[in-house]
C-alpha cells in the first residue's frame, strides 16, 4: 500500500532535481529604441501670434518663427514615422529635402516604415504621408471620421489619405491612447481639442528618458506656459484639458516636452542625422 506514494515521491524528487539542474532561460533583450528628428518644412519669417494663437490675446507683440518637424522612432527592427510635414509642393514652406530622401541617409526605405502615426489632419503634418503606402496608418478616430466625411471640416487635408480611404492600405483609427508596439515604450496619447482626434506621442528612451511629442497641443513655449488656446481650435475645453493632462504626464515622468513647431524645443534633440537614445 505504500508503494504508490513512495513512487510518486521518488518521481517528484527526480523532477525537482532536473528542474534545479535545467538552465534558466535568458531574459528577453529589450529592443533598441531611438528617436530622430527630421526637417519637414522651411521656416518663414517670424509670425505675430497674438490674434490667431490665443483667444485671450495674451502675447502682445510676440513673434514666433515656426518650424516643421517629423520624427522617426526605431523600435528594434521596426520603424514608426510620426507626422509627415509639408508636401514638397507647398508654397514657401516646402521642405528642402523630402522625408524619403532623409530616411535614405539613415539607410531606411519607405517599405521599412511599419507605422505612420499622424497627430492630426492639417497640411503641415500630413503633406508627405502618401510616400508610405505600405505603412499602417495610425490616426485619431475623430480625425479619420472628418477625412471621410463628404463635407470635411475646414483645414482637413484629405487628398494625401486617398490611398487608405479607398482601401489601398491598412489604417487603424485610434479612439483613445494606443500602445504602438505593445510594450509601453511608444504611446499615442489622445489629446483632443485642436482637432477632434488629435494625438501626441510619448516615447520612453533608455538614456534620455521619456519624451513627449506635442503634435499641435501647443505651438510654442508661451502657449504651454499660459494654457494658450488658438482661436481656430475645435474645442476650447478639450484643449485646456489636454494641455493639463500632458503637464501632469511631464511632471510624473520628468519628461522632456518637444513642442513640434518651436525651435527652442526642437533643439533639445540631436540634429539630424543623430538620434536621441
Amino acid at each position: 500500500m505504500q508503494r504508490v506514494p513512495l513512487l510518486a515521491g521518488l518521481c517528484a524528487a527526480i523532477l525537482i532535481g532536473q528542474s534545479a539542474l535545467a538552465p534558466t532561460p535568458a531574459p528577453a533583450q529589450a529592443p533598441e529604441i531611438t528617436l530622430t528628428r527630421i526637417e519637414c518644412g522651411t521656416p518663414q519669417a517670424p509670425t505675430a501670434v497674438n490674434q490667431r494663437f490665443s483667444d485671450t490675446y495674451s502675447y502682445g507683440d510676440l513673434k514666433v518663427q515656426f518650424v516643421y518637424s517629423c520624427y522617426l522612432i526605431k523600435h528594434g527592427n521596426d520603424y514608426m514615422l510620426w507626422d509627415t510635414g509639408h508636401s514638397m509642393s507647398a508654397p514657401n514652406v516646402a521642405p528642402k529635402v523630402s522625408i524619403v530622401d532623409q530616411l535614405a541617409q539613415l539607410k531606411v526605405t519607405p517599405d521599412q516604415i511599419k507605422f505612420v502615426g499622424i497627430s492630426h489632419y492639417h497640411a503641415d503634418h500630413t503633406g508627405q504621408v502618401a510616400s508610405f503606402p505600405k505603412s499602417t496608418l495610425l490616426i485619431g478616430t475623430g480625425d479619420w471620421d472628418v477625412l471621410n466625411n463628404p463635407k470635411p471640416l475646414q483645414g482637413a487635408n484629405v487628398a494625401p489619405f486617398e490611398h487608405w480611404m479607398k482601401g489601398g492600405g491598412k489604417v487603424e483609427p485610434v479612439p483613445q491612447d494606443k500602445d504602438v508596439f505593445g510594450d509601453g515604450s511608444v504611446m499615442m496619447l489622445y489629446l483632443p481639442g485642436h482637432t477632434p482626434g488629435h494625438h501626441g506621442l510619448m516615447v520612453k528612451l533608455p538614456q534620455m528618458g521619456v519624451v513627449v511629442l506635442s503634435g499641435d497641443l501647443v505651438h510654442f513655449q508661451e502657449n504651454w506656459n499660459t494654457d494658450g488656446v488658438p482661436a481656430f481650435n475645435i474645442d476650447r475645453a478639450q484643449s485646456v484639458a489636454s494641455i493639463e493632462r500632458v503637464k501632469k504626464i511631464v511632471a510624473a515622468h520628468k519628461a522632456t516636452l518637444i513642442i513640434q513647431h518651436d525651435q527652442r524645443d526642437i533643439a533639445k534633440l540631436p540634429a539630424f542625422p543623430a538620434a536621441a537614445k
